[in-house]
This record gives structure tokens, sequence and C-alpha cells, in this order.
């Protein structure tokens, strides 16, 4: 399936029908709060800004600027969320256009946590317009985790979801400013998401790799769960925890990190081996 009938199959084909949709469910595009021509230096700056940051220059900055707003922002704005759906869809047929590279490699370079690291590692979450609750404690724990794990974690990291929709924004805004050309946009995206997910750089799945271990050593793996309680997962073996994770917000974050735990305690620990 082609960009254009992905892109047409979520209703839209070009930035006038996007904003002739938004009219008709009576949203508006809500300005900076400042005077007009304050409003328009303050416009110029971010785009300039954001300019230096990807390598493009938009021809239209209030595209730019809706990619940046989250619909938390103020009641009725025109916000980032249709062109957040251009750009998951551009993403998509960028992934499956190579089918020589493995499925699950594909989609770890397009994957949220993936997207969101690129959003933090390039400042573009600074650039978002929002009322999130609680949004900046959650970028701060991000950006401890990917501080800790600095690869790409196969469910290690409970990344936020608006980090990674600030880059499909993006991207979608990027298609419709530069009329919806798929190789002018993915020229840009791709510097964007470098380096570029490999197979020596993609770790296996912590779970799945304890596993093989203790098949291996032919070891009883047991899982204590009591993540309910108190947000804890352990592995246990011969009664003896080998790794354990506390993670309240999410059980199976929890549980990868337990298992990494206790993978890389059996590594270290020869005794137990």
């Amino acid at each position: 399936m082609s960009i254009y009938r992905r892109i047409h199959l979520i209703g839209i084909s070009n930035y006038h029908r996007l904003d002739s949709h938004e009219r008709r469910r009576g949203a508006c595009f809500v300005p900076i709060p400042l005077s007009l021509s304050q409003g328009r230096e303050e416009i110029s700056r971010r785009v300039d800004d954001i300019r230096e940051i990807i390598g493009y220059e938009f021809n239209n900055p209030m595209i730019l600027q809706q990619a940046f707003t989250h619909h938390s922002y103020k009641e009725s704005c025109s916000s980032l969320d249709r062109l957040a759906y251009i750009g998951d869809a551009i993403l998509t047929f960028a992934v499956t256009k190579d089918p020589g590279m493995l499925t699950r490699l594909r989609y770890a370079n397009v994957d949220t946590e993936k997207l969101a690291r690129a959003t933090m590692k390039l400042g573009l979450h600074e650039f978002l317009r929002d009322n999130i609750f609680l949004l900046e404690p959650q970028i701060e724990e991000f950006r401890e985790a990917i501080a800790k794990y600095p690869l790409h974690s196969p469910g290690l990291i409970d990344a936020p979801k608006v980090l990674a929709d600030i880059f499909e924004a993006l991207i979608g805004a990027i298609f419709l400013d530069c009329k919806s050309s798929f190789d002018t946009t993915w020229e840009v995206v791709k510097k964007l998401l470098e380096p570029v997910i490999t197979t020596a750089t993609l770790p296996k799945h912590p779970v799945s790799q304890l596993l093989e271990l203790c098949q291996s050593r032919r070891l009883s793996l047991e899982m204590r769960d009591s993540w309910r309680d108190d947000g804890v997962v352990e592995f246990v073996i011969d009664d003896a925890c080998v790794g354990r994770a506390e993670y309240k917000a999410k059980r199976v974050i929890a549980k990868n990190r337990a298992a990494l735990d206790a993978y890389n305690h059996l590594k270290r620990d020869q005794a137990l081996l």
C-alpha cells in the first residue's frame, strides 16, 4: 500500500483538507497569548530554532506550530494529533520498504521508545505547548531511564507517548509542507533518527535471554510476583532471589527489569552456574 493510500485512509490528503476538517469540527488555531506582533516574533523564533535542529525550512510556519501544540493546551485548538497520524503512516511505510531487514529490527527503529529518545536527544520536547498534568516528572523519569539504559531497550523503559507523538507530528508537518513528497520527508527524518538500531545494538528481550540461560544451565527458574501489592517482581532459583525490580506504573516493566537483573546476576555469579 502506498503512503498516499495510507494517508487517504485516515482522511487527510493535504493540509487544506486537514484545515477544512478542523473547521468542520469547530476547531480554531489558538495563537500564542501575546500581542499580534509579539506572537509573530515568537513563532518566527521558534521556527528558526527548530529549523536549525532538523535542517528543514518550513514554507508554512503554522503547520509547524500545530505540530508542537498538544490538545491540552487550549480548548478547541488545532493540535498535533492528526499530524501524528500522518507521521505514523509515513514511518510504517518507510520500514516496510526494506524487506531485507528483520521485522523486529525494522520496528525497533520507529517504536515509541526510539521516537521518544530522538525527541529528547534533539530537544524537541522543549517546544511543546501543553497543559499535560505531571508531564515534567514523566520526562525527568524518562531522562533518568535512558541514562541507565543508553541503548534501545526491549521493554525496560516506559517512554512517555507524547514524546513520540511530537516526533510523528513533526514528520507529518514536514510531509504536508513539502507538498506530500515522501522522498523529501524521509531525507530529513532518517537523519533525525540516527543512529540506526542494528542487529549488533538491538539486545535480546530480557525475559527471553534469561530463560535461554537457565535452560542451557538446567536451572529451575521461578517468578515471584507481588506487583499488585508493592510493584515488585522477583526471579528465584532454589529459593534464592537472583533478580528483583520495582516499578509500580507497569507490571511488564518491573518484570523485564527483574529478568535483566537476574540475567546479569547469573552471568556474574559463577557459583550459581
